[in-house]
Protein backbone atom coordinates (compact mmCIF):
# COMPACT_ATOMS: atom_id res chain seq x y z
CA UNK A 1 0.00 0.00 0.00
CA UNK A 2 1.40 3.38 -0.99
CA UNK A 3 1.85 5.66 1.96
CA UNK A 4 2.51 9.36 1.51
CA UNK A 5 5.09 10.97 3.74
CA UNK A 6 4.75 14.44 5.15
CA UNK A 7 6.30 16.89 7.53
CA UNK A 8 5.41 16.11 11.13
CA UNK A 9 6.17 17.41 14.61
CA UNK A 10 5.71 14.10 16.39
CA UNK A 11 8.23 13.61 19.14
CA UNK A 12 10.39 10.49 19.02
CA UNK A 13 12.66 10.32 22.06
CA UNK A 14 16.07 8.75 21.48
CA UNK A 15 18.02 7.35 24.42
CA UNK A 16 21.79 7.75 24.45
CA UNK A 17 24.34 6.22 26.80
CA UNK A 18 24.31 8.28 29.98
CA UNK A 19 27.34 9.50 31.90
CA UNK A 20 27.42 11.72 35.01
CA UNK A 21 28.69 15.27 34.78
CA UNK A 22 29.72 17.31 37.82
CA UNK A 23 27.63 20.38 38.46
CA UNK A 24 29.33 23.57 37.30
CA UNK A 25 29.68 26.68 39.41
CA UNK A 26 28.00 29.01 36.95
CA UNK A 27 26.27 31.21 39.50
CA UNK A 28 29.56 32.09 41.20
CA UNK A 29 31.65 32.69 38.08
CA UNK A 30 28.92 34.37 36.03
CA UNK A 31 26.39 36.30 38.17
CA UNK A 32 23.04 36.73 36.47
CA UNK A 33 23.72 33.98 33.97
CA UNK A 34 21.61 30.86 33.68
CA UNK A 35 24.45 29.29 31.71
CA UNK A 36 27.56 30.10 29.71
CA UNK A 37 27.97 28.35 26.35
CA UNK A 38 31.05 28.83 24.23
CA UNK A 39 31.98 31.81 26.37
CA UNK A 40 28.61 33.53 25.74
CA UNK A 41 26.29 34.24 28.67
CA UNK A 42 22.68 33.09 28.58
CA UNK A 43 21.03 35.58 30.90
CA UNK A 44 18.44 34.46 33.43
CA UNK A 45 16.21 37.17 31.99
CA UNK A 46 16.39 35.52 28.54
CA UNK A 47 15.10 32.26 29.97
CA UNK A 48 12.43 34.05 32.01
CA UNK A 49 11.22 35.91 28.91
CA UNK A 50 10.69 32.63 27.03
CA UNK A 51 8.86 31.18 30.03
CA UNK A 52 6.63 34.27 30.24
CA UNK A 53 5.70 33.97 26.56
CA UNK A 54 4.62 30.36 27.09
CA UNK A 55 2.65 31.26 30.23
CA UNK A 56 0.84 33.99 28.32
CA UNK A 57 -0.04 31.54 25.55
CA UNK A 58 -1.21 28.98 28.09
CA UNK A 59 -3.36 31.61 29.76
CA UNK A 60 -5.20 32.12 26.49
CA UNK A 61 -5.57 28.39 25.89
CA UNK A 62 -8.82 26.49 26.36
CA UNK A 63 -6.81 23.98 28.41
CA UNK A 64 -5.00 26.67 30.41
CA UNK A 65 -5.16 24.99 33.83
CA UNK A 66 -4.13 21.59 32.51
CA UNK A 67 -1.33 23.08 30.41
CA UNK A 68 0.08 25.01 33.35
CA UNK A 69 -0.11 22.01 35.67
CA UNK A 70 1.77 19.85 33.17
CA UNK A 71 4.61 22.31 32.62
CA UNK A 72 6.28 22.29 36.00
CA UNK A 73 9.69 21.94 34.37
CA UNK A 74 9.09 24.84 32.00
CA UNK A 75 12.04 26.94 33.16
CA UNK A 76 14.49 24.08 32.77
CA UNK A 77 12.91 23.06 29.48
CA UNK A 78 13.50 26.54 28.07
CA UNK A 79 17.10 26.68 29.26
CA UNK A 80 17.68 23.23 27.80
CA UNK A 81 16.29 24.42 24.47
CA UNK A 82 18.52 27.49 24.36
CA UNK A 83 21.64 25.43 25.11
CA UNK A 84 20.66 22.75 22.60
CA UNK A 85 20.28 25.40 19.91
CA UNK A 86 23.88 26.50 20.51
CA UNK A 87 25.14 22.91 20.41
CA UNK A 88 23.27 22.24 17.17
CA UNK A 89 24.64 25.43 15.65
CA UNK A 90 28.20 24.34 16.49
CA UNK A 91 27.72 20.80 15.18
CA UNK A 92 26.03 22.11 12.02
CA UNK A 93 28.80 24.62 11.38
CA UNK A 94 31.43 21.91 11.79
CA UNK A 95 29.57 19.75 9.25
CA UNK A 96 28.95 22.61 6.82
CA UNK A 97 25.18 22.48 7.36
CA UNK A 98 23.08 25.61 6.94
CA UNK A 99 19.35 26.30 7.17
CA UNK A 100 17.68 28.95 5.03
CA UNK A 101 14.68 31.08 5.86
CA UNK A 102 12.92 29.54 2.86
CA UNK A 103 13.38 26.05 4.31
CA UNK A 104 11.83 27.14 7.60
CA UNK A 105 8.90 28.75 5.81
CA UNK A 106 8.34 25.64 3.71
CA UNK A 107 8.31 23.41 6.78
CA UNK A 108 5.95 25.77 8.57
CA UNK A 109 3.54 25.71 5.63
CA UNK A 110 3.55 21.91 5.74
CA UNK A 111 2.99 21.94 9.50
CA UNK A 112 0.13 24.42 9.20
CA UNK A 113 -1.49 22.19 6.58
CA UNK A 114 -1.00 19.15 8.81
CA UNK A 115 -2.74 20.81 11.75
CA UNK A 116 -5.48 22.34 9.59
CA UNK A 117 -4.47 25.93 10.15
CA UNK A 118 -2.14 28.20 12.08
CA UNK A 119 -4.29 28.03 15.22
CA UNK A 120 -4.21 24.26 15.15
CA UNK A 121 -0.43 24.27 14.88
CA UNK A 122 -0.05 26.76 17.71
CA UNK A 123 -2.37 24.77 19.98
CA UNK A 124 -0.55 21.51 19.25
CA UNK A 125 2.99 22.74 19.91
CA UNK A 126 1.87 24.69 22.99
CA UNK A 127 0.47 21.52 24.52
CA UNK A 128 3.10 19.05 23.29
CA UNK A 129 6.26 21.18 23.32
CA UNK A 130 5.47 24.20 25.55
CA UNK A 131 6.13 26.55 22.64
CA UNK A 132 4.65 30.04 22.37
CA UNK A 133 3.68 31.17 18.85
CA UNK A 134 6.85 33.24 18.51
CA UNK A 135 9.01 30.21 19.34
CA UNK A 136 7.73 27.93 16.58
CA UNK A 137 10.13 28.98 13.82
CA UNK A 138 13.15 28.36 16.06
CA UNK A 139 11.82 24.89 16.81
CA UNK A 140 11.33 24.16 13.10
CA UNK A 141 14.84 25.36 12.37
CA UNK A 142 16.11 22.90 14.97
CA UNK A 143 14.25 20.05 13.27
CA UNK A 144 15.69 20.95 9.88
CA UNK A 145 19.18 21.17 11.37
CA UNK A 146 18.86 17.71 12.87
CA UNK A 147 17.65 16.25 9.60
CA UNK A 148 20.34 17.90 7.48
CA UNK A 149 23.06 17.13 10.02
CA UNK A 150 22.05 13.46 10.00
CA UNK A 151 22.18 13.46 6.21
CA UNK A 152 25.59 15.15 6.17
CA UNK A 153 26.89 12.49 8.56
CA UNK A 154 25.27 9.65 6.63
CA UNK A 155 23.46 8.71 9.84
CA UNK A 156 19.93 7.35 10.15
CA UNK A 157 18.67 8.47 13.60
CA UNK A 158 15.97 5.79 13.52
CA UNK A 159 18.69 3.13 13.89
CA UNK A 160 21.01 2.50 16.85
CA UNK A 161 24.09 3.02 14.68
CA UNK A 162 22.77 6.28 13.28
CA UNK A 163 21.76 7.49 16.72
CA UNK A 164 25.28 6.85 17.99
CA UNK A 165 26.90 8.77 15.13
CA UNK A 166 24.59 11.74 15.64
CA UNK A 167 24.92 11.57 19.41
CA UNK A 168 28.72 11.44 19.25
CA UNK A 169 28.73 14.46 16.94
CA UNK A 170 26.54 16.50 19.28
CA UNK A 171 28.59 15.40 22.29
CA UNK A 172 31.76 16.59 20.55
CA UNK A 173 30.17 19.97 19.85
CA UNK A 174 28.83 20.20 23.40
CA UNK A 175 32.26 19.53 24.91
CA UNK A 176 33.87 22.08 22.58
CA UNK A 177 31.44 24.73 23.87
CA UNK A 178 32.29 23.95 27.52
CA UNK A 179 28.68 24.34 28.70
CA UNK A 180 28.64 25.81 32.20
CA UNK A 181 25.20 25.80 33.87
CA UNK A 182 24.16 27.71 36.97
CA UNK A 183 23.71 24.99 39.64
CA UNK A 184 20.21 26.24 40.47
CA UNK A 185 19.11 24.76 37.13
CA UNK A 186 21.11 21.54 37.37
CA UNK A 187 24.06 20.47 35.25
CA UNK A 188 24.56 19.85 31.55
CA UNK A 189 25.15 16.24 30.44
CA UNK A 190 27.44 16.16 27.39
CA UNK A 191 26.58 12.55 26.66
CA UNK A 192 22.81 12.82 26.72
CA UNK A 193 22.84 16.39 25.38
CA UNK A 194 20.38 17.51 28.01
CA UNK A 195 20.03 19.41 31.24
CA UNK A 196 20.35 17.24 34.33
CA UNK A 197 17.44 14.87 34.78
CA UNK A 198 15.18 16.85 32.43
CA UNK A 199 14.17 14.16 29.94
CA UNK A 200 14.13 16.14 26.73
CA UNK A 201 12.99 14.63 23.42
CA UNK A 202 16.04 16.12 21.75
CA UNK A 203 15.59 14.30 18.46
CA UNK A 204 12.24 14.67 16.76
CA UNK A 205 10.87 12.65 13.88
CA UNK A 206 10.24 15.08 11.04
CA UNK A 207 8.71 12.67 8.53
CA UNK A 208 6.29 9.84 9.08
CA UNK A 209 3.50 8.00 7.25
CA UNK A 210 0.09 9.59 7.03
CA UNK A 211 -1.94 8.85 10.18
CA UNK A 212 -4.93 6.58 10.25
CA UNK A 213 -8.39 8.14 10.53
CA UNK A 214 -8.38 7.49 14.27
CA UNK A 215 -4.99 9.16 14.74
CA UNK A 216 -5.97 12.16 12.65
CA UNK A 217 -9.04 12.71 14.82
CA UNK A 218 -7.17 12.35 18.11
Amino acid sequence: MHRRRRTALTVSAVTLVAAPLLSACGSQAHPGAAAVVGGDRIAVSTVQAQVADVRDAQGNSAQAVQATDQSGQLVRAKLHGIILDRVLDRASADAGVTVSRAEIQQMRQSAVAQYKGEKGLQAAVLQERWLAPGQIDAFLREQIQLTKLSQALGADPSTPAGTKVLGDTLTKASKALAVDVNPRYGSWDNKQIQLGDYKAPWINQVTKPEPTTAEAGA
